[in-house]
């Protein structure tokens, strides 16, 4: 028998609290709907009374959550009429706008650092048929060449400083809310751009607004100490971290993300590559969840508050897991432990193998 109802995207599931109309065509690629994961192993690490899920937006369409945003960015731009988008991006936000941009029949420009892209982004927008443009310098130098380009060029900017992507993005805040039945007591996640922290905080307050729920978490972000100008309170010139989708210096939401935090009455904070890196390994090794390395630093973000009383034990966490770990497959590699090993192709061999590695 054919499903009674199927799953067709956040914009067609949440129109209700979405600026569209009942003619829009709306460009999806099934995107939402995440899962939100209970962690297991990692509260009994820290020996902390503690409920601690991860919304795990690496299951998007393309493999992060932009894909909240672009679903609504695209689906916008196609109405007023646009022909072709462009976007910065370190690699994420090209990804997504490649694909939807090619889902919608449009062109897509994307902007990019020259060699401060991983891999498997860079590899997304190629493949999805995109006019890549790699300049020297870093995203901040492309997101000013986007807005100037706007303003001269018949194209539609569809990186976060474009409403409707904040709008989309907002619909991870409902999802987490309908799953837990409450809103979480604290939501930890990374800060780049500081789009998300701004979306996430707008979703749970229109729930909040209109009664669904009672509270809304404090928000607590992390960024890395190489490229942490929430931390220094100044955008930074030359932002560099191992994490390269929060390598943002000089970040476009930047009072939305001010007031998100100073009203929910959390926190910001910065973590080592080192230290982002570890909370990676750990993450896949203790739970089975491969994430990309600024994902992570929301992990580490959490470990650190929980194990520091900060975040007190019997609290309800959820922590944003903003891309999948294949996003960028070289650093995985580099810092695993277990290298393949190299036997011969005999029984014996394979047995030996097995029983110097078997876990006890």
């Amino acid at each position: 028998m054919p499903p009674t109802h199927r799953y067709t995207g956040l914009i067609d599931k949440y129109r209700d609290y979405l600026p569209i109309h009942d003619d829009t065509r709306i460009i999806s690629l099934g995107e939402g709907n995440t899962p939100l994961i209970r962690l297991n192993n990692i509260p009994k690490l820290l020996k902390k009374d503690i409920n601690v899920y991860v919304k795990y937006e690496g299951l998007n369409p393309t493999c992060s959550f932009k894909d909240r945003g672009m679903t609504m960015a695209i689906t916008k731009a196609v109405e007023e009429g646009s022909r072709a988008v462009i976007c910065a991006s370190t690699g994420n936000t090209s990804a997504s706008a490649a694909a939807y941009a090619s889902r919608a029949g449009i062109t897509a420009f994307v902007i990019i650092p020259d060699g401060k892209i991983a891999l498997g982004k860079l590899a997304q927008a190629m493949m999805h048929g995109c006019v890549v443009m790699q300049i020297e310098g870093n995203f901040d130098a492309g997101m000013s060449l986007v807005k100037e380009v706007a303003d001269h060029a018949p194209v539609t900017i569809v990186n976060s400083i474009n409403p409707y992507r904040l709008q989309g993005q907002k619909t991870a805040a409902f999802e987490i809310i309908e799953e837990l039945g409450k809103a979480p007591d604290y939501h930890c996640l990374p800060l780049g751009n500081a789009g998300n922290i701004s979306a996430y905080w707008m979703g749970y307050s229109e729930f909040n607004q209109i009664g669904v729920v009672n509270q809304r978490p404090k928000m607590c972000a992390y960024q890395a100490s190489g490229s942490a100008p929430f931390l220094r309170g100044h955008p930074v010139a030359n932002p560099e971290t191992i994490a390269t989708a929060i390598r943002i210096g000089n970040p476009q939401s930047w009072d939305k993300a001010w007031a998100a935090q100073k009203e929910s009455q959390g926190w910001f904070d910065e973590f080592s590559d080192d230290e982002i890196l570890r909370s990676q390994k750990l993450l896949a090794e203790k739970e089975g969840i491969f994430c990309e390395p600024a994902s992570a630093i929301s992990i580490a973000g959490m470990m650190r508050d929980v194990t520091s009383g900060k975040i007190p034990e019997g609290s309800t966490i959820v922590c944003t897991l903003t891309g999948h770990g294949l996003k960028d497959p070289d650093t995985a590699i580099k810092q695993s432990a277990k290298p393949p090993l190299k036997i011969k192709a005999e029984l014996n061999d394979v047995k030996a193998a097995i029983e110097r590695n078997l876990k006890m």
